[in-house]
Order: C-alpha cells, then sequence, then structure tokens
C-alpha cells in the first residue's frame, strides 16, 4: 500500500518497487558460527549449544538461534562496502531515494515457523510491502515496510523458517 500523493520524497522509480522482491539470498548454517555468534551476544540457551539436550527437547540437533538466519544468509561485506551507519550498501534492494539519504531501523517483527540447523541452506526473499510518506516532528519522511522470508528446502518443497516484517525509515 502506497499512500496516495506521497510520491514526493519517494519518487516513482521507488515507488514501483511495491509488491516486488527486490532481494534474494543464500546461505548455508554452520553450528560453530551460530554458537560464536550466540556466546558473543551473551545468548546461552542450551538449545543452541547441546545436541543432546536439544533432542531430549524434542529437536533433531543443536538449533540454530533464529535471529541468526539473517546472517547466514548476508555473507562477507568489506568494511568499504558499509554505509555510514554500518549496514551494507544496497541493503533495501531497491531503487536509490536520493532525496531521503539518511536511513534508520523503524522497528522489526518476527514470526518464526521452524528452527534451522547446522548445514540447513537457507535462502531469504525480501519483498517491498509498502513506501509511504509520514509526517514527523522535524518534517517529512518515508517509511519503508518489507518482508523477508527466510526457508530453506526439503525435496521439492520451501520450508518456511521464519518471516521479518521490519520497516526502515527514511529522512531527508
Amino acid at each position: 500500500m502506497t499512500d496516495v500523493g506521497s510520491a514526493t520524497l519517494a519518487g516513482p522509480e521507488a515507488l514501483a518497487m511495491v509488491g516486488r522482491e527486490v532481494s534474494r539470498a543464500s546461505g548455508v548454517v554452520v553450528r560453530r558460527e551460530f554458537q560464536r555468534w550466540a556466546a558473543a551476544v551473551g545468548d546461552r540457551n542450551p538449545l543452541w549449544f547441546d545436541a543432546d539436550h536439544a533432542r531430549a527437547h524434542g529437536y533433531r540437533d543443536a538449533v540454530c538461534p533464529p535471529l541468526f538466519l539473517p546472517l547466514a544468509v548476508l555473507g562477507v561485506v568489506h568494511l568499504d562496502e558499509l554505509r555510514p551507519d554500518g549496514v551494507p550498501a544496497g541493503f533495501l534492494g531497491m531503487a536509490p531515494l536520493p532525496r531521503t539519504p539518511r536511513l534508520m531501523a523503524g522497528g522489526d517483527a518476527y514470526e518464526f515457523a521452524e528452527p534451522a540447523y547446522d548445514g540447513d541452506e537457507v535462502t531469504a526473499v525480501r519483498t517491498v510491502r509498502s513506501i509511504s510518506e509520514k509526517q514527523g516532528r522535524s518534517g517529512p519522511f518515508l517509511a519503508i515496510v518489507s518482508e523477508t522470508a527466510f526457508t530453506r528446502r526439503e525435496g521439492a518443497d520451501a520450508v518456511l523458517l521464519a518471516r521479518l516484517v521490519d520497516t526502515v525509515l527514511a529522512l531527508p
């Protein structure tokens, strides 16, 4: 959904991305990587570290922390490819927003469906849900809402692992 008459900041190229897939990435879940990440963020849940504990709770192996999934598909980004805020350039996977160059997080909502395990190949598909112009205390800005579906292949089927709906605020 795009607000009527809100094309002043977004421009027609960006608005044309609404409803379209804007990026796709795949990666493999690696136990050592997700365990290092969990330890680094202070999440010592034994489901992530102890396969016997995970099996005793109905899982087939040590479980990948669900919030690690975006990192499993991100890949390596060189420092010179990062924006000033530390986010990879091209992160939104959409048309440039020259009238709103400053971006900031506006919120995330995750839905977790199935666990991921060491060796799973995960694919993330990002789609723009909406771009709307809003009015804030400091003036107008864009709210860009995207949905990313994280899946893994099981035979001919894609199994949903998680869905992320996130909002990015773009400011002049």
